[in-house]
């Protein structure tokens, strides 16, 4: 249990530390220069690939959630229990909130960096939307988004899966989100993403994160249940049942 607590600290942080980090270059630094579209593709590819490498080294240690959405609809699916899902969700938030000081840490060294104006990736709505989007939208979004990516995980990790190619797929899935979350809130889809860089900006950062920590938790509950629908086979009648039948 130990070494997989510390596989999900160590993978949010790295999550949040790398992939927020070049959201944090792209919009904050304005690396990307005038072209909104090159961050957006730089962000989406940072999140997906780093939880690609993630999901190869931390996959058969403890699974590679780092997420706490994911661990929720692992643990409705049935693939954790209540005492490792709450373990898992304090590594998470732990990570988070960790990768985020670290991120921070390092920007902050730069004299081009604020953390009023240039942020540390920070989600929200209104104002601090990139379409000014309302709280409604954007908690549509991140539970629709965060269903659609669980689904996803809980999918192609299930008994029947192929392990060789889960990694490739989880690792897509969070880019594709991420194209259509970025211009909408930011993207979270993933509570202790949010929270970490929340906590260091503060102000209505801080204000909206409940947004990004309760509407993918819902998410995670809607592809749990639809897991479920999906994939659960259909009982078989018993023998005597079918041989009653055939006669008749």
């Amino acid at each position: 249990m130990i070494r997989k607590l510390a596989a999900e600290l160590l993978g949010t942080g790295l999550l949040v530390y790398v992939a927020v980090g070049v959201a944090t270059l792209s919009f904050g630094f304005g690396t990307a220069g005038q072209s909104f579209a090159a961050g957006v593709v730089a962000t989406a590819l940072a999140f997906g690939l780093v939880l690609l490498a993630l999901a190869y080294v931390l996959g058969p240690i403890s699974g590679c959630h780092v997420n706490p959405a994911v661990t929720l609809g692992s643990l409705l699916s049935g693939g954790i229990s209540v005492i490792e899902a709450v373990g898992y969700w304090i590594a998470q938030f732990a990570g988070g909130i960790l990768g985020a000081l670290l991120l921070w840490a390092t920007f902050s060294d730069s004299p081009f960096y604020s953390r009023s104006t240039t942020g540390l990736g920070a989600d929200g709505w209104g104002k601090a939307s990139p379409i000014e989007i309302g709280w409604g939208g954007a908690f549509l979004i991140e539970m629709v988004l965060t269903a659609v990516f669980v689904f996803v995980v809980l999918s192609v990790t299930g008994k029947t899966a192929n392990a060789t190619v889960a990694g490739l797929t989880i690792g897509f899935a969070l880019g594709v989100v991420h194209l259509l979350g970025i211009p909408v809130t930011g993207t979270s889809v993933n509570p202790a993403r949010s929270l970490g860089p929340a906590l260091i900006v503060g102000g209505e950062a801080l204000k909206q994160v409940w947004l990004f920590i309760v509407a993918p938790l819902v998410g995670g509950i809607l592809a749990a249940g639809l897991h479920w629908l999906l994939n659960t086979k259909p009982v078989a009648a018993p023998p005597h049942e079918t041989s009653a039948a055939g006669a008749t």
